[in-house]
């Protein structure tokens, strides 16, 4: 077959799902989504967008205060009221013609500014009636959620192709030790093929030499791949946020061969790309800002209502109940132009975004491009050692077999064995380039279904 992989690739990768049931990537892929450190902060980063939005809205609404202040003074300034001097003299006189004292005498009075024991108690409700600002207010923060929304959508995406580059890192290093193992069985059978003939007097001591070196090379090629495992399986379960430890199932499904054609030379649409919808974001919030310094000569009208009562001796009476009704309003007459130079720098803001989100279009439809490019190299690559190895391995066994009929001589099955071996290494490593490649284009293409 000359396209490898495409179709369950193309069909598993670029639409996230795998054929006839799910896969153990799309489980981790799932499980990453969810326990990942840094997209749960990002989450929160959201909430909070999204919590600062419910406050916006709820600027509609009447706010409603109880207000309760007490003092009490002494001294301070006062006002003499010669009340007395003013009435005792009418009293006596109306004393004398009435005989009587019905009219007593009355001294002067000081009366003090500073209230004393004096309460003043009240609920006040205040309505916005005319404010454009929290119109404004509301759109900016309902376009923060977006931006917020879009910033998780990036990050979501470049943690699935990481996942995705993790785990086909960890069964490509699983490969590679199997290639070192059966490279290694081999070694030994070559080893004990030379021990053989020199016990039968047939041998040379030098093939024993080199059999024995070619051992050690490979184990240590093995410890190397053993390394390798590790660290990528380390790797992968730090994106999972999991133990270090986690076992990790093998799918043996992404390498299996399929039929479909890649050859689509068509325009890569990036027009959904988070990264672009975040910038969208980011300009509406600009032009919000924009509309809100353009009317800032419409006045803010609000209403209050008091309902209280206040008095001094903490009485509470018909007397010391009252209400009050009335209206504010507020606008600007002059502020040193500060609102058109406001206006001017959020213009200036509004077209470097624009020229923002025109390069990053063209440079999302490169990167796409690109990485189409890089797939269809990867699967030419592939079919390409597919053939090496396909050679590699012939050649090893007409060696082995010349070998054992002694026309070839030990050097050279230990020649075609390391071809076998790199052959096997090379398509190891094309695999890996193969889907390393496919993700990298689900993830410039946003084909992915994120859940």
């Amino acid at each position: 077959m000359r396209t490898v992989f495409i179709s369950l690739i193309l069909i598993c990768f670029l639409n996230g799902k795998t054929v006839g049931q799910e896969s153990p990537l799309s489980n981790y892929i799932e499980e990453g989504l969810d326990n990942n450190l840094v997209l749960q902060q990002k989450n929160l980063s959201l909430q909070r967008a999204m919590n600062a939005l419910q406050v916006a809205k709820s600027m509609y609404l009447p706010a409603i205060d109880l207000d309760v202040a007490y003092t009490h003074a002494k001294g301070g300034r006062s006002i003499n009221l010669p009340v007395g001097d003013m009435l005792n003299p009418v009293y006596n006189t109306l004393n004398a013609l009435t005989q009587s004292q019905a009219f007593p005498q009355i001294q002067n009075e000081t009366i003090n500014f500073l209230p004393q024991n004096y309460y003043d108690a009240k609920v006040r409700t205040i309505v916005p009636l005319i404010n454009t600002d929290i119109t404004h207010n509301k759109q900016i923060k309902t376009d923060a959620v977006r931006l917020q929304e879009s910033e998780v959508g990036i990050y979501k995406r470049e943690l699935i192709k990481e996942i995705k580059e993790a785990y086909y890192q960890y069964l490509s290093a699983l490969q590679v030790e199997g290639i070192y193992e059966s490279s290694l069985d081999l070694a030994h059978e070559g080893l004990r093929a030379n021990q053989k003939l020199l016990d039968a007097g047939k041998g040379l001591p030098a093939y024993i030499v080199r059999a024995k070196a070619e051992i050690a090379q490979i184990e240590s090629q093995r410890a190397e791949a053993e390394k390798n495992i590790k660290n990528s399986a380390l790797y992968f379960n730090a994106l999972l946020n999991r133990a270090a430890d986690a076992f990790i199932e093998r799918d043996s499904t992404l390498f299996l061969e399929q039929n479909q054609s890649l050859q689509d030379g068509s325009e890569i649409d990036v027009s959904q790309r988070e990264e672009l919808l975040a910038i969208q974001a980011g300009i509406a919030m600009q032009e919000s800002v924009l509309q809100m310094n353009k009317q800032y000569l419409v006045p803010k009208v609000s209403g209050f209502l008091d309902l209280g009562s206040q008095a001094e001796g903490l009485k509470f009476n018909q007397d010391s109940r009252y209400f009050m009704v009335g209206l504010t309003l507020s606008m600007p007459l002059f502020q040193g132009n500060r609102n058109r130079l406001k206006m001017e720098e959020t213009k200036i803001d509004l077209a470097e975004s624009w020229n923002r989100k025109a390069q990053a279009e063209q440079q999302l439809r490169v990167a796409a491009q690109a990485a189409r490019n890089d797939v269809l190299a990867a699967l030419k690559n592939y079919e390409k050692s597919k053939v090496q190895l396909e050679a590699a391995s012939t050649y090893q066994r007409l060696i082995q077999r010349g070998y054992r009929e002694g026309v070839n001589s030990y050097i050279e099955t230990i020649d075609a064995r390391n071809q076998y071996t790199s052959a096997k290494l090379s398509v190891n490593l094309s695999q890996l380039q193969v889907l390393a490649a496919l993700a990298k284009l689900e993830r410039e293409s946003a084909t992915f279904q994120i859940p």
